[in-house]
């Protein structure tokens, strides 16, 4: 074991790739922490993740700085990293993958609400089950493993803003206040107290090193597994101690690692969005919340006239065409939901299209502030979209996103999210929240010239 602690100096994963077999090979350090075998021909995408050797001056003289294979200056084995595993197949993974290249790994899984109903429940996270699995994975791995209880800070910051935003007529995106608070402000805060050198999750999304400095985020290869959208608010000073080791793969090679190795959560189902309604009705925990917010009002054509009742304007979404319980001939949909006058106002498809989107708490991670003339990018207002071709620019009412084909369904409460290019390995630039639009239409005004984020 001596001569392989020699030969696998620091690296995180080593691939040694045959073009006509496709397939790749992961050295055998630490072997006996996993109950499975460890397979020589894996038959997944193969990617370098190599220590890297980089410039650097030391006063007076010139010096070779070596990085690991998470862009860190030590040796792997001296690198201690916090891995959070919410018991899911992905931060499994990331932390079976570590552990076997040589880092310092300590897993950590987040006790976040009360996990009773959820305890059995398939596709729950955090909660009973998982934090079960996080642990038998652990000690599958030979790494220590604890659970941190942040069930309260994650019912002020996550539950509570997800029922206040519901109640002002908004549809909130949980994940991107989980990512924003309990994991990239408090858990990286711990993993700081721990002296880790990082933290490692299981998003897929590219973490790099900057030319000009610092850390970017990238699109990964697997674009139906993409979540930089949920990460838009993540700082670049938390960047810079943050690492996502999933970014080369898909998630098919994912699961088929944790086959091979034999992690005991292989074949386990993916987390949903909403992990702390285990009964799926969001409704329902508003009206338990809010209850302030559980009144009737009227459901209004855009042309005044009125439709019918609704129970609460908190059940409904821009966009939404099911369960609007009016019966009328023409197809409706939601076009604004008024939760001051207890209104919500329905209307033909057409009447959904918007072009520009006025947003708050906008966070830039571009290497230059956003240019007086305005910044060409693509721009996407729902996680499950396709960015479009769009214009950034800042005006008198802050920073405005305006979509040159028009937008279906822009919802207030919702992401709307840059990048600074299109594809696989597009750059992520930041992103802000979707405010509500006026009740009068927005002119649909030419764009003007623009500095592009492409070129």
């Amino acid at each position: 074991q001596g001569h392989q602690r020699q030969h696998f100096k620091p690296l995180f994963l080593l691939y040694l790739f045959h073009p006509e077999r496709r397939s790749c090979f992961l050295h055998r350090r630490n072997r006996a922490n996993f109950a499975g075998s460890c397979p020589q021909d894996w038959n997944i995408r193969p990617k370098r993740l190599m220590q890297r050797i980089v410039p650097g001056s030391l006063n007076s003289g010139e010096m070779r700085m070596t990085l690991n294979g998470l862009d860190i200056a030590k040796p792997a084995e001296k690198t201690r990293v916090v891995v959070a595993m919410s018991g899911g197949i992905d931060s499994s993974v990331v932390a079976a993958l570590l552990a076997r290249a040589g880092y310092e790994v300590i897993g950590i899984t987040l006790q976040l609400y009360d996990h009773g109903a959820a305890t059995h429940r398939a596709g729950s996270c955090c909660a009973g089950r998982d934090i079960q699995d996080a642990r038998n994975v652990a000690q599958q791995l030979g790494i220590p493993h604890y659970v941190l209880d942040y069930e309260s800070r994650f019912r002020e910051d996550v539950i509570e803003s997800f029922a206040d935003s519901y109640a002002r007529g908004e549809t909130p995106i949980p994940c991107v206040e989980c990512n924003r608070t309990v994991k990239f402000r408090d858990l990286l805060a711990f993993a700081g107290e721990l002296d880790a050198d990082c933290l490692a999750t299981g998003h897929y999304v590219e973490s790099r090193a900057l030319a000009g400095g610092g850390r970017g985020l990238f699109r990964p290869i697997d674009l139906d597994r993409d979540q930089s959208y949920f990460l838009f608010a993540t700082t670049k000073p938390q960047l810079a101690r943050l690492r996502f080791p999933l970014a080369g793969m898909t998630k098919a090679e994912t699961r088929a690692i944790a086959r091979e190795i034999g992690l005991s959560n292989a074949d386990k189902a993916d987390s949903q969005d909403i992990c702390f309604v285990p009964s799926g009705n969001y409704a329902e925990l508003v009206r338990k919340l809010k209850p302030e917010a559980d009144r009737p009002g009227a459901s209004r054509h855009l042309d005044g006239r009125v439709l019918g009742q609704h129970e609460g304007t908190f059940r409904f979404t821009i966009g939404q065409r099911r369960g609007l319980g009016i019966a009328a001939r023409e197809p409706l949909y939601v076009i604004r939901v008024d939760a001051a006058r207890s209104e919500v106002v329905v209307g033909p498809r057409e009447a959904l299209a918007l072009r520009e989107i006025p947003l708050r708490d906008v966070n830039w991670l571009g290497d230059t502030p956003i240019p007086s003339e305005g910044l060409a990018i693509p721009a996407r207002v729902r996680s499950a979209r396709a960015p479009k071709p769009a214009m950034l620019r800042q005006d008198e009412r802050g920073i405005v996103v305006e979509i040159f084909d028009g937008e279906e369904g822009v919802a207030p409460g919702q992401a709307c999210v840059f990048y600074g290019g299109d594809g696989a390995g597009a750059r992520m630039l930041g992103g802000g929240t979707i405010m509500r639009q006026p009740e009068g239409r927005i002119p649909l005004a030419p764009a003007g010239e623009a500095v592009s984020a492409l070129s």
